[in-house]
């Protein structure tokens, strides 16, 4: 994973848009995330960066000939930086282009976002040791991992049909459950809905099926990264999850932030991964030197929660816990080396979830299941309400963000998304 920070990640660097060198933006010229758009109802979409309050039209720039976000995303790693280059260059201040790029821009409140990609599959890990333990105990507190979690970074096959960008609203899902003083199952409305904090991982380079890709390589296969809630019927899943896992209770809904962070936009914010003392370390096909030096990225993360009170009273929501990307127990290249060890073939716009983000302290679980114990502790919010799972108009924001002395502060946007009454 070769790491290359060059101009475009020079903290001085700065726009001739005024918004993109407001301290407080997510989408300084550093940044530069991808993204599709249409303008209103009745365009086609559009290939878009995100810059400041604006987005710039790859198309209308010249820079792009098409709208197809997936061509785009498997151009080869050297075609993708080179074309980060010139979308940085024409952005700069004192850039000779600035009035053909201005041309270009359109505010973001005047766009409507889409997915920013066509998904061909999904596959969802459970990376955070922190969110496996914490839930693990809930159900076996002598021996909450299983055997192989510090060995085998566990996914399952999900839904992409289901897969909305963020603003959307779902209906609360129907399913059976089953107390457990009862033989019989019923079948009702979820009781126990909960949101789950992760990062979506697209796949850009695709591999021949029957060929793995090695650890080396493993980044060259990644486009970038954004902010995923794959909501969960907890009661749901406790009922069907055995023996073959997670169905009806995740494929009812999960949403995705509509701008994909680069890798490249990426590369100053890597960090060391290491394993801690006494757990066992990866397996040869799952290490690399490059991957110790600096596989984890250190992107920190937030759930806020915005209830129908908040929003009559006008607040913006209160946010719930914090955690980090750095603490997760497996890396990206890990996922994709694992994925494809088998000889499982990926294809551009593959998305990876990377499972529930739980941090290491106490109340910093990424789902309402740890926060409130599975339901035994409700949480006391500051206007005076609680909560243990969630309720219907209840909408729930993810954000993320990346920092680091020396460097421009990138965001990822917001991944947004809100419970409707169930449809009985």
């Amino acid at each position: 994973m070769p790491l290359a920070i060059d101009t475009t990640h020079d903290a001085k660097l700065q726009s001739w848009l005024d918004s993109a060198n407001d301290p407080a933006t997510d989408f300084p010229i550093q940044n530069l995330p991808f993204g599709r758009f249409r303008r209103d109802s009745d365009d086609g979409l559009c290939i878009g960066v995100a810059i400041g309050d604006q987005v710039l039209d790859l198309r209308r720039v010249g820079l792009v000939q098409s709208a197809q976000m997936n061509q785009l995303m498997r151009l080869p790693r050297d075609a993708r930086q080179a074309l980060r280059q010139a979308i940085s260059e024409g952005l700069r201040r004192e850039s000779p282009q600035q009035a053909r790029f201005s041309a270009a821009l359109v505010p973001q409140s005047e766009v409507t976002m889409a997915l920013p990609c066509e998904i061909g599959d999904y596959t969802d890990f459970y990376s955070s040791i922190h969110h496996a333990t914490t839930v693990g105990k809930q159900f076996r507190p002598d021996n909450p991992l299983l055997p192989n979690y510090k060995w085998v970074p566990i996914g399952y096959h999900g839904r992409v049909s289901s897969i909305s960008v963020s603003g959307h609203s779902f209906p609360r899902p129907l399913g059976q459950t089953r107390s457990p003083d009862s033989e019989v199952p019923t079948f009702g409305p979820c009781r126990r809905l909960d949101y789950e904090l992760e990062l979506g991982i697209f796949i850009s380079r695709p591999n021949i099926a029957g060929d793995r890709i090695p650890m080396t390589s493993a980044e060259e296969h990644v486009f970038g990264i954004a902010l995923f809630n794959d909501w969960s019927a907890r009661d749901i899943q406790g009922w069907e999850y055995q023996p073959l896992g997670p169905f009806l209770s995740k494929n009812f809904a999960s949403t995705l932030s509509p701008w994909i962070v680069t890798m490249d936009a990426l590369d100053p914010f890597r960090k060391a991964f290491s394993r801690p003392i006494g757990d066992p370390q990866p397996l040869p096909y799952l290490d690399s030197p490059a991957n110790r030096e600096a596989g984890a990225i250190d992107i920190q993360l937030e759930v806020w929660l915005q209830t129908p009170a908040m929003l009559k009273a006008g607040s913006q929501g209160e946010r719930l816990m914090t955690s980090n990307y750095v603490d997760a127990y497996w890396t990206v290249a890990q996922m994709v080396a694992h994925h494809t060890v088998n000889g499982c073939n990926l294809r551009p716009g593959d998305l990876f979830g990377s499972g529930t983000l739980s941090g290491p302290e106490a109340g910093q679980g990424g789902s309402l299941l740890e926060l409130s114990d599975g339901g035994k502790k409700p949480l006391q919010l500051a206007n005076g309400e609680t909560r243990t799972f969630l309720e219907d108009g209840d909408t729930v924001i993810l954000r993320g963000y990346c920092q680091r002395e020396g460097f421009r502060r990138i965001g990822f946007g917001e991944c947004r998304g809100t419970v409707a009454p169930a449809r009985e």
